[in-house]
């Protein structure tokens, strides 16, 4: 997998301030200080070093980092990056300075009488040490025996790995560490960029799925009502299909838009509720409060109808007088919706419907949590109201 163009650029900055570093510093101690010269080979030194971490980081970059972020490989990562330390380490053993290891002169052989230490012979070692020799053992001197010849080394062995060279393990454990926590924030930021696209995806496709429901469920209802008015009255059936006509225009052409201008979505709702009071009697009080003029502003199609045809579904009554009233209003850059309807004592099952689930699902998918929805359920009344954000 490729990295990304701002991973890259991270990387180049920090090694770039890296290797300017004993430039700048050299820089500055020679202006501060006019005895100090500018000596390039101060700065070749620093380079030579930072280069081998360079070389270190490269190779982690590119070939195993990418085995455990991308591969899941996490026995074979490890193991390389053991290995490698375990290189870098030899690497950084052998090019130390050698300590020299230096031992004293073997010390005399000390006869039957007991030296003097005040004045050290010429040639005794201890005329190059400046130290006291030791003292022979009393027990040899009382036996008249001659003490064993005993080598002593100046010094302790220098031990393998140094606290230099675990400084320089530490740093280059957590120069990997750096790396993998980049290129795990920008996998991390890569997952959920693709997770955005395939749920944005999806909500296209469900609000899709919706549409496509709400469309024969509106055509279903009027249809319906041009049947009834062929045996009623054919001259206004006539002018019922022509409203139709401007109806099915505005579903078909505009129902599969994202949005619409605000002032479509109000001529298709008058068109609809004027189609739906040709079927009832006075008995039945449908109001409708819109503005006439609306503002600039866009709004997704089909978005209100759904309750208004749940209204005409659970609030009709032809057995005793009902009422619906809608009411839609444009506040700023909010839509505010109102819905009031009686209760009939059995709602017109002819009508069918995707219900509210529909509608919910609609208005969690394009607002979220942007909107408000409130739904009063009373024995008598059935009351909602609904506040969405208007587009520009």
């Amino acid at each position: 997998m490729k990295q990304s163009r701002q991973e890259n650029l991270i990387y180049l900055a920090v090694w770039g301030l890296l290797f300017a570093a004993p430039l700048l510093s050299l820089y500055v101690r020679t202006v501060n200080d006019p005895n100090i010269e500018f000596d390039w080979s101060e700065v070749f030194f620093a380079w030579r070093l930072f280069a081998v971490y360079l070389l270190l980081f490269l190779i982690h970059n590119f070939l195993l980092a990418p085995l455990l972020v991308h591969g899941g490989k996490r026995v074979v990562y490890y193991a390389s990056v053991a290995a490698m330390l375990m290189a870098f380490t030899l690497y950084q053993c052998n090019q130390r300075p050698e300590r020299r290891n230096h031992r004293r002169p073997p010390m005399e052989r000390v006869n039957n009488h007991q030296p003097s230490f005040a004045e050290p012979h010429a040639e005794s070692p201890t005329a190059f040490d400046g130290e006291r020799p030791p003292l022979p053992d009393d027990g040899h001197l009382m036996k008249g025996k001659r003490p064993r010849n005993r080598d002593h080394k100046a010094g302790p062995r220098p031990p393998f790995v140094g606290e230099r060279d675990i400084l320089t393990i530490v740093v280059l454990v957590l120069m990997f560490g750096a790396n993998l926590g980049i290129k795990f924030y920008y996998r991390s930021r890569d997952d959920q960029k693709r997770l955005a696209e395939l749920e944005h995806e999806n909500l296209e496709q469900q609000l899709e799925y919706l549409r496509y429901q709400i469309n024969p469920h509106f055509f279903m209802n009027t249809l319906n009502n041009i049947h009834a008015l062929v045996d009623i009255d054919p001259e206004q059936a006539k002018d019922t299909i022509l409203e139709l006509s401007k109806m099915m225009r505005f579903v078909l052409y505009e129902g599969n838009k994202k949005d619409v201008p605000i002032s479509r979505e109000f001529d298709f709702i008058r068109h609809y509720v004027a189609l739906m009071q040709l079927r009832y009697t006075e008995k039945v009080k449908i109001t409708l409060d819109m503005p006439q003029e609306s503002p600039d502003r866009q709004i997704p199609p089909l978005i209100l109808i759904t309750f208004i045809e749940n209204a005409f579904k659970h609030g009709i009554s032809y057995q005793r007088e009902s009422f619906i009233d809608i009411n839609v209003a444009v506040e700023g850059e909010k839509l505010k919706f109102k819905c009031s309807n009686s209760k009939a004592d059995q709602a017109n099952e002819e009508k069918g419907g995707v219900g509210l689930d529909n509608v919910r699902k609609r208005l969690n998918l394009l607002y979220d949590n942007n909107y408000t929805l409130d739904i009063n359920d009373t024995p008598d009344i059935y009351h909602v109201e609904l506040v969405i954000p208007l587009k520009s």
